[in-house]
């Protein structure tokens, strides 16, 4: 595999594989094509050059990555480096927040923070309604707000760690690509919405490609949301449906949200 990537550059893994992939799926099929270049992925060999829909194209690290990503670190050294950048981006996080936030195992992530905050770079709190200790990052404004307006994907770490999404901003949130049709409270694939920085709802978008629609199958506003949720919602809307290279948005009759859209 190395070789292979060193002479033809990045590819997929069908690109790769030596045997015909017939009916075998390109996700869940690990050939041992595919063992072997994720192995090399996982030690940092190889990285990703881009997807085509979901497959990675995988590529010698030092083709597509820059010299200062390819430095090597002791794996406490790289621990302390993730769980800062964890906390810078959170402001302040648990324990479970902090490791999450990277994947980390929690007893990995429980060292690092002990040395950074021996080095003073997080700092002990306490959060009002929080039942765990918390670290705020040294350089962390305080106060400080965030008053965005984003539609947010399932992925984005505002949402991804779910008991943080619950316990800062009261909003339970699940993909509901795997209840089955009449189980779903809100819909099949539902992009939580943030308005002025507070969880305002969620919307249930599928793109109508053939249609060139953006199809608005049901939206939602949180109890609370704030007033001008519907006009922030329709400009979100009318932004995703030009990134997605469609032509309008088409709204559906259910959900809370959907009559004022």
């Amino acid at each position: 595999m190395r070789a292979r990537l060193s002479e033809d550059g990045p590819q997929l893994v069908r690109e790769l594989d030596p045997q015909p992939r017939g009916k075998r799926g390109p996700w869940w099929d690990w050939s041992e094509t595919k063992s072997a270049v994720e192995i090399l992925f996982a030690t940092g060999e190889v990285a990703v050059a881009g997807r085509e829909r979901f497959e990675r194209r995988y590529a010698l690290a030092g083709d597509v990555l820059p010299p200062i990503a390819l430095g090597s670190k002791s794996r406490d050294a790289a621990q302390r480096a993730l769980v800062e950048r964890a906390a810078q981006s959170l402001g302040v996080g648990t324990l479970a927040d902090l490791a999450d936030y990277h994947r980390l195992k929690i007893a990995d992530a429980r060292i690092a923070v002990a040395a950074l905050e021996e080095e003073k770079l997080l700092i002990p709190v306490q959060v009002e309604g929080w039942d765990r200790p918390a670290w705020m990052h040294h350089a962390a404004q305080l106060p400080s707000r965030v008053l965005a307006d984003a539609l947010l994907t399932p992925f984005d770490p505002v949402v991804w760690c779910r008991p943080r999404a619950e316990r800062i901003f009261n909003f339970h949130y699940r993909i509901e690509i795997y209840t089955p049709r009449d189980k779903r409270r809100y819909g099949y694939y539902c992009l939580p919405l943030l308005v002025g920085g507070k969880m305002a709802g969620r919307i249930d978008l599928k793109a109508d490609r053939a249609r060139g629609k953006l199809l608005v199958q049901a939206a939602w506003a949180e109890p609370g949301a704030p007033q001008r949720t519907a006009a922030a919602a329709g400009k979100l809307l009318l932004e995703a449906a030009a990134w997605q290279g469609l032509e309008s948005v088409e709204l559906s009759g259910v959900g809370n949200l959907t009559p004022v859209l």
